[in-house]
């Protein structure tokens, strides 16, 4: 047979060692700059030897920078996220898949719209709302004439602020506006057998109990797959936490990795920087670890 082909099973050797060098190598040469003293690095560059300063680079982290304080921002934005997203994600598919809603392929599709424009893409407009929550609803009383009304009855027209930048709340937010989770759960849904609702329902089962007694322990691996590629997104963030965070205390640790370049033309302090960019990835790659296998199963349920 073909799959059985020894010169197939080579090739395919060779393209897999060719493929974890290219991911290896990066991340072992971060571990040897992180392990050197930033005068042995101006004196002999990047090397692939293991040096013995990895520890005292790592102490540095935690008493010259803010990278501990930006880690407990970015744990924060990414679980929030994840979790904020996941129960959105499950309530929205609910009620697409199993209730009469009266324009659901049109919901549907503008959920979706969110995945083909990104959050990448709409920053601007998202900083502007973020900048002050309010500022559709003073659109719309200005744009109907309330406004002018109100300034003719109470002296003064209504204008209301408040801004979510620089806090934590402002960093999860806009991420929750995303589709993809919708999209895996109403996946999962249509994969169950459409008799189970009303099955439920002779049962005795309110939507409710069908909600937490039903649905929701079949979900399981939709909810720790989606929660898993969520979080590592959250963790990620770069674009969205530059722009909404000003100062240094708000910031998530992707950024502050980012800040430690400095902007003069020194030579930026490569082992901190490799020693904080190890820390930082530390958090991550123990989520990966613990919930691989519901994240694969998820994912593999989503797609039937």
């Amino acid at each position: 047979m073909v799959e059985n082909a020894r010169s197939i099973n080579i090739f395919a050797s060779l393209i897999l060692i060719i493929g974890i060098a290219y991911i290896v190598g990066p991340l072992y040469l971060t571990l040897t700059t992180a392990s050197h003293s930033y005068e042995f690095m101006l004196q002999n560059g990047l090397v692939w030897s293991l040096g013995g300063d990895l520890f005292a680079n790592m102490k540095r982290i935690f008493t010259d920078t803010l990278i501990p304080l930006q880690m407990i921002n970015s744990l924060v934005v990414a679980a929030g996220t994840a979790a904020g997203l996941c129960i959105l994600s499950f309530l929205s598919a609910y009620a697409i898949v199993y209730f009469r809603v009266r324009w659901a392929g049109i919901v549907f599709a503008l959920i979706l719209a969110t995945v083909i424009l990104p959050l990448d893409m709409r920053f601007v407009t998202t900083y502007q709302v973020a900048s002050n929550v309010f500022s559709p609803l003073n659109a719309v009383l200005d744009a109907t004439g309330l406004n002018e009304l109100i300034s003719t009855v109470f002296g003064a027209p209504v204008h209301m602020e408040w801004s979510i930048l620089n806090t934590r709340l402002g960093l999860v937010a806009p991420l929750l506006a995303h589709g993809m989770g919708t999209f895996l759960f109403r996946q999962f849904f249509l994969t169950l057998p459409k008799d189970l609702f009303k099955a439920a329902r002779m049962d005795g089962a309110g939507p409710i109990r069908f909600l937490f007694d039903i649905l929701l322990p079949l979900s399981r691996t939709s909810f720790a797959s989606l929660f898993v590629l969520t979080f590592l997104s959250g963790w990620t963030q770069y674009l969205w936490p530059l722009v909404a965070s000003s100062t240094a205390d708000t910031q998530t640790a992707v950024v502050g990795l980012a800040r430690l370049v400095p902007d003069e033309g020194a030579v930026p302090d490569y082992p901190l920087i490799m020693a904080g960019a190890i820390l930082v990835s530390i958090i991550p790659l123990m989520m990966i670890a613990l919930l691989q296998r519901y994240l694969v199963q998820g994912l593999v349920l989503s797609e039937k």
